[in-house]
C-alpha cells in the first residue's frame, strides 16, 4: 500500500506460488486479477506489493464511485504519495486525470507499480475507457496491475496482442492445502493434518471461508470437533463461519463490527460515535494487524473498509439485533458535519428519512456537481423513489450537467413554485441557486431575450447566515458567470465585464478555479467593445491560468481561443490567428453551447474574410447562422450582415438582395446591415445611395457593434465619395477610418473592403498614419514569403522598420516613436546590416521579400 515498508502484514503467509506468477506478469505491461468475491486478491495484492521492493502506488476504489473526476483525483493522490510528493491535486472538474497520471509516472526515476483495487466499484462510463486509454499507455518502467471480480471491462486487446498483458483467474487464487497449513500456524492455531485437509476441503481452498474459520479456531476449545462439524459451500460456509468468529470475539469487537458495518468506510471516531465507546481505532488496527477483513485505506491508517463479502454478512446480522435505521441517520449527521454530502444523503436514504435527504442533495446539488459529482448527484437522484417533492433543483442541476436545457427549464418552474414551501431560511440561498441556473439555461438554449430582465437581483450575503452564506458562494459566482456571458450576448459588454470580473474575484476567494477561468475566459470577449489590446490580454491572461491548471485543452478556455483568434484577425496576424483558431476548434466539443459553436464559426468567417477567401468565410457564416439559437441574440447583425457582403464580392448579387429584402426593420436599421445594404449598392454602381445608406452610421444614430463596423463604414464611404469623384471627401473619411484603427492597428476592415487603391493614393506626406498605411498596404500585398534573414530584427527595429517605407525623416520617426535621433540611427544602421541593404530604399524593399512588414510583424 502507498508509503507501507518494512516487514509484512501480520497475518498474510508467502503464497510462493502466486507471488511467482505476479513477479512473472510484473514483465508485461498490465496484470489482471480477475476473480470472484472473498478469493484474497485483495490480501494476495498486499502481500505482493510488500515483496516486490519497487515504489508502489496502491488504489482501492471506493464503493459505487460514479465520477471520473473523483477516481482520477483518488488515483492520482496515491501515486504522489508513493513518489513522495507533496503538491496536492487539482481541483475538478476540468483536470485531465490520465495525463497528470501519465506525467507523475514518467517523471519517477526506478521501476514502478501502479495497483488498483476493486476495479468493479467503478461505475463510471467515461472512466473505464480513460484508463484503457492510461493502461495502453504507460511510461517505460511502469507496471500495473487491475483487481477485480468477474470479467473485466477494460478492453485491452491490443496489450493482448502485443504480449504485454498478463491474467491471473480465480481458478488460480483457492489455497492449497500446504498453504492452509501455512496459514493456520501463522495464526497460531494447531489442528491435526487430517483436520487440516478437511478444512481445505470443505472450504475448496476459499480464502474468505479459511480466514473465517481461522478466526473461530483460534479461540474454540475443541478445534478438531469444529472441523469436523460444519460442512457446505459458499455463503452457507461463510454465515455458518461468520456466527462462530463473532460469538468468539469480545463484546465490544462484536459491537464495532456490527453496528460500523452500515458504513463503505470507517474511522475510529465514526465507529465511537455508532458503538457509544472509545478506543476503536485501536481495535480497527489491530483486526486489520490480524488479516481480519479490514483494510486500511490510507497511507496513515485512519480510514478502513471491511472486506465486501465480510461487510455484507455483517448487515444480515446487523438486521436481526439493532435498529439499523437509527445507526444510518448518526452517520448521516456525522458525514454532514465533516462535508461529505454524497454519503450523508446516502445514509439519510439509507435510514428512510426521504425529506432530510432531498433537502440535503437539493442544498448541494449544484456545489457538488462543481465538485466533478455530477454522476453521483445523478445516482442519488436515481435512489429516491417516485413522489419525493423537493428535488426539483437537484434534478434542474443534473439535466443542465447532461446537457438538456429544455428539461432543465421545466424543473426550475417548478422549483420556482416550490419557493413558497421552502423553509424562509433557506429562500436567499434557492432564490440565488435558480438565477444562477436559470442563465446557465438560458446560455445552453441560445435564449437570451430578457432573460437578464427576468432574473431577479442577486440576494445580499449580508441578510443570510454563515452557513448560508458558504452554501450560496458557488451559486453566487456560477450566476455572475452566466449574467456576464449573457449580458455579453447582448451586447450589454460594459455590464458584461462587471459581471464576469466579479465572478472571478468571487471564484477565487471561496478556491473555485474553474469557475475563475471560465469567468476570464469570457472577458476578452467584453473588451472587443473599444480596445482590441486589452482583449488580447485578458484572453491571454485565461490562457496562461487555464494552462496552469491543466485545462488548455478544456471547453472552458475555447472562449479566450476564439476571441484571441479573432482580435488577431483584425490586427491582420492571420498565421497567429490561424493557430488559435485551430486550439479552440480542439476545445469545443461537437453538440456543446450554440453560443460558442457560432462564436467559433464566426470567428473563423473573420479569418477567411481577412485573407480574402471568400467561399470559406460564407461557408462558416452559413454555418453560423444555421447554429440553433431559441433566441434572437445581438450578433446576428454581424453574422447577416457580413454574410451579403460576402455574397457581394463573391458576385451572387440576387441572393445578396433577397436576403436584403428578407430583413425585418430592427436589423435593417443596424450599423452592419447598413454596411452591408452600401456594399451591395457599389456593387450595382450606385455609390449614391450608398452613401446615404451610411449616414446614420456614421453619424452614430444607427446601433453597431465595435468599432469594426464604423471603420468599415467610413472605409465605403470613402469609396462611394471617390467613385463620385469627390476626392476630398474620399481622402477625408479615409482618414477617419485610419484614425479609429490606429490605436489597435485594426487593418481586418480595410482587407475586407478592398481599400488598398484608396490608401495606395493618398500622399504620405498628408495622412498621420503612414506607417499604418504601409502595414495595410503590405497586408494586402501577394508577395511569397522568402528565407529569413540571418539575425532576425529586435522588437525596436522593427518598430524602426515599419516607418522606412514613408518619407519621414528620422528626426520624424524619433518624434513619433518618442525616442532620440540617435536611437532612430543605431537602429537604422542595425537594420542595414541585418538586411543586407546599403540605403533605405534597398532595406525596404529587402524587408517586404522577407515579409517583415506584413500586419503580422508590425
Amino acid at each position: 500500500m502507498p508509503g507501507r515498508t518494512g516487514a509484512s502484514l501480520q497475518g498474510l503467509i508467502d503464497r510462493h506460488d502466486l507471488i511467482a506468477a505476479l513477479d512473472r506478469a510484473a514483465t508485461k505491461q498490465v496484470t489482471i486479477v480477475s476473480a470472484p468475491a472473498g478469493s484474497g486478491k485483495t490480501s494476495l495484492l498486499r502481500s505482493w506489493s510488500e515483496h516486490t521492493g519497487s515504489r508502489t502506488a496502491y488504489l482501492s476504489i471506493r464503493p459505487d464511485q460514479y465520477d471520473a473526476q473523483l477516481f482520477w483525483l483518488a488515483l492520482l493522490a496515491a501515486v504522489r504519495a508513493a513518489t513522495g510528493s507533496a503538491e496536492p491535486p487539482p481541483r475538478p472538474p476540468g483536470f485531465d486525470g490520465p495525463a497528470a497520471i501519465r506525467s507523475e509516472l514518467a517523471a519517477a526515476d526506478d521501476e514502478f507499480i501502479l495497483i488498483i483495487d476493486d476495479l468493479h466499484e467503478l461505475n463510471s462510463a467515461e472512466a473505464i475507457p480513460q484508463l484503457t486509454t492510461l493502461l495502453t499507455t504507460l511510461p517505460a518502467g511502469v507496471h500495473a496491475v487491475v483487481a477485480t471480480r468477474g470479467e473485466s471491462r477494460l478492453r485491452l486487446q491490443r496489450l493482448r496482442l502485443a504480449g504485454e498483458l498478463s491474467e491471473i483467474r480465480g481458478a488460480q487464487l483457492p489455497f492449497t492445502e500446504d498453504e492452509t497449513r501455512e496459514l493456520l500456524a501463522t495464526a497460531g492455531v494447531t489442528i491435526s493434518d487430517r483436520a487440516v485437509a478437511v478444512l481445505q476441503e470443505r472450504t475448496e481452498g476459499w480464502a474468505a471461508g479459511l480466514r473465517l474459520a481461522i478466526l473461530s479456531l483460534a479461540g474454540h476449545p475443541d478445534p478438531e470437533r469444529f472441523v469436523a462439524e460444519f460442512s457446505g459451500t459458499d455463503r452457507t460456509v461463510a454465515e455458518y463461519l461468520l456466527a462462530e468468529m463473532l460469538d468468539h470475539q469480545p463484546p465490544e469487537v462484536q459491537r464495532l463490527l456490527l453496528r460500523t458495518s452500515v458504513l463503505d468506510r470507517v474511522n475510529g471516531e465514526l465507529a465511537d460515535l455508532l458503538t457509544g465507546t472509545t478506543g476503536s481505532e485501536r481495535i480497527l488496527l489491530a483486526l486489520e494487524d490480524a488479516n481480519a477483513f479490514v483494510v486500511s485505506l490510507d497511507h496513515e491508517r485512519t480510514w478502513f473498509r471491511y472486506h465486501h463479502l465480510f461487510r455484507d454478512l455483517l448487515r444480515l446480522e446487523l438486521r436481526r439485533t439493532d435498529d439499523v435505521h437509527e445507526l444510518h441517520r448518526v452517520a448521516a449527521r456525522w458525514f454532514a458535519d465533516h462535508a461529505d454530502v454524497a454519503e450523508s444523503t446516502r445514509h439519510l436514504q439509507a435510514s428512510g428519512d426521504w425529506t432530510a435527504a432531498a433537502q440535503m442533495l437539493t442544498d448541494h446539488a449544484l456545489s457538488l456537481t462543481l465538485d466533478g459529482q455530477a454522476a453521483t448527484v445523478a445516482a442519488l437522484l436515481h435512489s429516491f423513489p417516485h413522489g419525493v417533492r423537493g428535488l426539483a433543483l437537484a434534478h434542474a442541476v443534473a439535466e443542465l450537467n447532461r446537457g438538456r436545457p429544455d428539461e432543465a427549464v421545466a424543473h426550475l418552474e417548478v422549483a420556482r413554485a416550490d419557493l413558497a414551501d421552502a423553509p424562509v431560511d433557506h429562500r436567499h440561498r434557492l432564490r440565488t441557486t435558480i438565477a444562477a441556473l436559470d442563465l446557465l439555461a438560458a446560455r445552453l438554449r441560445g435564449h437570451f431575450d430578457g432573460i437578464i430582465e427576468r432574473v431577479e437581483a442577486l440576494p445580499s450575503t449580508t441578510s443570510m447566515s454563515s452557513a448560508d452564506v458558504v452554501l450560496s458562494n458557488d451559486a453566487h459566482a456560477t450566476a455572475l458567470l452566466n449574467l456576464g456571458v449573457t449580458a455579453a450576448w447582448s451586447l450589454r459588454l460594459s455590464d458584461s465585464e462587471k459581471y464576469l470580473l466579479q465572478g472571478a474575484e468571487v471564484a477565487r476567494e471561496i478556491g473555485r478555479p474553474y469557475l475563475e477561468v471560465a469567468c476570464l475566459a469570457h472577458l476578452g470577449f467584453t473588451a472587443t467593445r473599444d480596445a482590441s489590446a486589452r482583449a488580447r490580454r485578458y484572453c491571454e491572461d485565461a490562457i496562461e491560468q487555464a494552462t496552469r491548471y491543466g485545462w488548455a485543452a478544456e471547453p472552458v478556455i475555447a472562449p479566450a481561443y476564439i476571441t484571441l483568434a479573432g482580435v488577431l484577425s483584425w490586427t491582420g496576424d492571420f498565421d497567429q490567428a490561424e493557430e488559435w483558431l485551430a486550439r479552440a476548434r480542439n476545445a469545443v466539443p461537437s453538440g456543446g453551447e450554440p453560443g460558442t459553436q457560432l462564436l467559433l464559426h464566426l470567428a473563423a468567417a473573420t479569418l477567411s474574410a481577412g485573407r480574402g477567401r471568400h467561399e470559406d468565410t460564407l461557408a462558416e457564416l452559413v454555418a453560423a447562422g444555421q447554429v440553433r439559437m431559441a433566441g434572437r441574440h445581438a450578433l446576428i447583425g454581424r453574422v447577416l450582415g457580413w454574410t451579403i457582403e460576402t455574397q457581394v464580392r463573391l458576385g451572387q448579387l440576387a441572393e445578396a438582395r433577397a436576403a436584403v429584402a428578407a430583413v425585418d426593420d430592427h436589423l435593417a436599421s443596424t450599423g452592419e446591415l447598413r454596411n452591408a445594404v452600401a456594399v451591395l449598392h457599389l456593387a450595382e454602381q450606385q455609390p449614391a445611395e450608398a452613401r446615404a445608406e451610411l449616414r446614420s452610421v456614421l453619424d452614430g444614430t444607427a446601433p453597431r457593434n465595435p468599432v469594426l463596423t464604423l471603420i468599415e463604414a467610413n472605409l465605403l464611404d470613402a469609396l462611394a465619395a471617390r467613385a463620385l469623384g469627390d476626392d476630398e471627401s474620399a481622402r477625408a473619411s479615409a482618414e477617419r477610418a485610419l484614425h479609429l484603427a490606429e490605436p489597435d492597428r485594426i487593418l481586418l476592415p480595410f482587407v475586407m473592403t478592398g481599400a488598398a487603391p484608396l490608401l495606395a493614393g493618398l500622399p504620405t506626406h498628408g495622412t498621420t498614419h503612414a506607417a499604418l498605411v504601409t502595414d495595410i498596404l503590405d497586408a494586402t500585398s501577394t508577395h511569397s514569403a522568402a528565407p529569413a534573414p540571418a539575425e532576425a530584427l529586435s522588437k525596436s527595429e522593427l518598430r524602426v522598420l515599419r516607418y522606412l517605407p514613408t518619407n519621414l525623416t528620422r528626426p520624424e520617426i524619433a518624434g513619433k516613436l518618442s525616442v532620440s535621433l540617435n536611437t532612430v540611427n543605431t537602429h537604422i544602421r542595425h537594420i542595414y546590416i541585418k538586411l543586407g541593404a546599403t540605403d533605405r530604399s534597398a532595406a525596404v524593399q529587402r524587408a517586404r521579400e522577407l515579409r517583415l512588414l506584413s500586419a503580422g510583424r508590425a
